[in-house]
């Protein structure tokens, strides 16, 4: 079957260019603001279609994911609204403190630090003002009640500010390749870019009509898994229809509901920015930090990947790269049904009465199961989920429970 369910009819060598858009798509998608900066994979932004839809010529799945290919917005300015909603356990705050402790505890103990800061992304529901004017300069500022969190890239230098603690981080941009590397989405482009290194044989691609997105005309992508047993359900790209860049971003589980991940531009502008947004001087008074270690995510990697055909290898296509970095970790399965695993060597989690206090904490937070392999506990969130067997081996990826224990049934 063609790797796109559309309308039109494929050959043997139309499904090789689009084999070959598709990691064109992959290499080209250009980040669109302050490339590689923010949190792990919203309240709603408002609905794609509330302007009511435009009439825009046809295009294919095929035709559109090459429009983005060929994307080459260098300047823009406007502003984006995320939000995450992973389903995580309710820990009465627990999760919210961690993530503002988190924040204060960056390198050198600088709350201004990007490092900590920005993965306050990896939940709930933020407004994020966004800018650039092609590879060597861009800027972020996160808005929080009464305060704000900016991070700028200016030339060589990355500053990043905390109003609320009138702290500063100083770094310097890297400009050696190796540093091209692991940077949680911020944007729907980034988000965008992911969801296409996704995209293979075990995944439908189809065009669903057109949208209005920040007043402008865009045609929705549909990205859905093939196959069952898969968390996602779907993901839908809304690509503006002169520039060909993704204007916002929903991933729905197959559980329904609300999206897990929701990113859209509310405003947005393709005019060249004036000079001074990139400008920073530390205020008066303020702590200033300086980077002493340009360490794994540290500041130097701040706007790489911008340039077109600067790649972004945080996400593993098909899951072929998940284990990459640890140690024994191996991939069961292919596509949106992968799942990694790997055996920690220990005991599993402590459970039951056998565990004490925190025995009993973990079976809340969990699900017990049993299969051939022995028994383990499930711990699962509205994408991930995650079995971590008595004898210590763990199975994670973005599957049901049943999935899960079928792998680890399978690997006795």
């Amino acid at each position: 079957m063609a790797p796109y369910a559309s309308d039109d009819s494929t050959t043997g060598g139309e499904a090789d260019e689009r084999r070959s858009g598709r990691r064109k798509a992959a290499r080209y998608v250009v980040p669109v603001t302050v490339m590689g900066v923010a949190a792990a994979t919203i309240g709603l932004v408002p609905a794609l279609a509330d302007s009511g839809d435009p009439d825009l010529p046809k295009i294919t799945a095929q035709q559109l994911i090459e429009k983005i290919a060929k994307s080459d917005v260098q300047q823009l300015s406007g502003t984006v609204k995320i939000s995450t909603d992973l389903g995580l356990p309710d820990l009465g705050g627990l999760e919210s403190s961690l993530m503002s402790g988190a924040a204060g505890q960056g390198e050198g103990g600088s709350s201004a630090d990007p490092t900590a800061k920005l993965t306050e992304l990896a939940s709930g529901t933020h407004t994020l003002r966004v800018a650039a004017d092609g590879p060597d300069k861009q800027k972020l500022s996160l808005l929080e009640n009464a305060a704000e969190y900016s991070l700028v890239h200016n030339g060589k230098d990355v500053w990043g500010y905390d109003s609320k603690s009138n702290e500063v981080y100083h770094g310097t941009a890297s400009e050696s390749p190796q540093h091209e590397k692991e940077q949680p989405p911020a944007t729907p482009k980034d988000f965008a870019e992911e969801a296409l290194k996704a995209v293979d044989d075990t995944t439908s691609v189809t065009v669903d009509g057109t949208a209005q997105v920040a007043g402008r005309d865009a045609y929705k992508l549909v990205i859905k898994p093939k196959q069952s047993g898969s968390t996602v359900g779907a993901v839908s790209v809304a690509v503006d229809a002169e520039t060909g860049m993704p204007l916002k971003f929903t991933l729905t589980p197959a559980s329904g509901g609300a999206a897990v991940v929701d990113a859209g531009f509310t405003q947005v502008s393709f005019a060249k920015p004036a000079a001074s947004t990139f400008d920073f001087t530390p205020p008066k008074g303020a702590k200033v930090t300086e980077e002493k270690d340009a360490g794994k995510g540290s500041a130097k990697d701040f706007g790489k990947g911008f340039e077109k055909g600067g790649p972004r290898e945080h996400a593993p296509k098909s899951g072929d790269d998940l284990g990459k970095g640890l140690d024994g970790m191996k991939t069961i399965g292919e596509g949106w049904n992968s799942i990694a695993t790997f055996d920690t060597g220990g005991e599993g989690m402590p459970s039951g009465e056998a565990g004490g206090d925190l025995g009993g904490f973990v079976d809340s937070l969990g699900d017990k199961v049993t299969g051939k392999f022995g028994s383990g506990t499930v711990f699962s969130t509205r994408l991930v989920n995650a079995l971590i067997t008595d004898d210590g081996k763990v199975y994670v990826g973005l599957v049901t429970k049943d999935a899960l224990v079928k792998a680890a049934d399978a690997g006795k």
